[in-house]
């Protein structure tokens, strides 16, 4: 089985009115207006899946700063689910700094959405690696077992619409504070993974994961063989950050990365799984059902 973990998913409406909403949410108008931002309906994400021979996406909306704007979209994400159960997995979107977050959780693991994600520090106003304003944020989420997917970068290299100062100084604030929730940095966390050869962040790193979200703007392919020789393979999830990029850039690229087919496998599908139904036996959400 295939799964693509990183995968945006826009109402109708919003698309319509982007560049309106755009002019009072200043990160989404960065990169909206960027020349190679698109858009894609539910429909669309599954016409690409059955395209491309991905079995499975875990989908979400774009995070506001505007918590109507994140239950527009949970609620579009939600019916995404309902209407293609075989294709989609929902995660939901919340602003951390919204009083009402707790209860916006709460509604989402009504919904049927079992993670929250991809939030953007930056574009949010939410300071990570303040303890103060993760500490809360991140207790509400173990409590609930609701992974958490997070934009990150790069601290250095070439400049494209989104890179911030999310980068690893910041996740490893959030980690060592927050070691026992479950967390996705995406964009390989910025380079985070190659830490874990730091014997004492390895054991601290022990519920991060990593998306290949944008790899092939990011990376050489070599860096899935860079992950196999860090010790992290298992910890690689396939994400194509699509409409950005179709997964199939990434299926393509693994194959030219130096890792044989069982070592592909764990990143395409097998460690998503793996996370999936975790989640899944811990809560009994997403239908009480295993994913497989």
């Amino acid at each position: 089985m295939k799964i693509d973990f990183h995968v945006h998913v826009t109402p109708p409406e919003i698309i319509k009115d982007y560049q309106k909403i755009g002019a009072r949410e200043p990160y989404f108008k960065l990169l909206s207006d960027s020349p190679k931002n698109k858009f894609a309906t539910a429909e669309e994400v599954v016409a690409e899946l059955q395209r491309t021979g991905v079995d499975k996406a875990v989908v979400f909306g774009f995070g506001f700063k505007d918590p109507g704007l994140c239950k527009m979209v949970n609620d579009y994400v939600a019916e995404a689910v309902k209407n293609h159960p075989d294709f989609l997995i929902g995660f939901g979107i919340v602003n951390p700094n919204d009083s009402k977050v707790e209860q916006e959780l709460d509604r989402c693991l009504d919904l049927g959405l079992i993670g929250v994600g991809e939030i953007f520090p930056d574009g949010q106003n939410f300071e990570i690696e303040n303890p103060k304003h993760s500490i809360i944020f991140a207790g509400y989420l173990q409590e609930r077992n609701m992974p958490l997917i997070v934009h990150s970068n790069e601290p250095v290299g070439h400049y494209y619409p989104g890179k911030t100062t999310t980068t690893p100084v910041k996740l490893n604030a959030f980690v060592d504070k927050n070691p026992d929730l479950t967390v996705i940095f995406a964009h390989w966390g910025g380079g985070l993974f190659f830490y874990e050869l730091m014997p004492e962040l390895k054991e601290k790193y022990k519920n991060v994961y990593y998306d290949t979200a944008a790899s092939p703007f990011l990376y050489e392919p070599k860096v899935y063989k860079v992950a196999q020789e860090v010790g992290v393979l298992d910890k690689i999830l396939l994400g194509s950050d699509y409409p950005l990029l179709s997964p199939q850039r990434n299926l393509e690229e693994m194959t030219r990365s130096g890792l044989n087919l069982a070592e592909q496998s764990l990143i395409s599908g097998i460690n998503a799984l793996n996370l999936l139904d975790k989640i899944i036996n811990r809560s009994g959400g997403y239908g009480k059902k295993s994913i497989s």
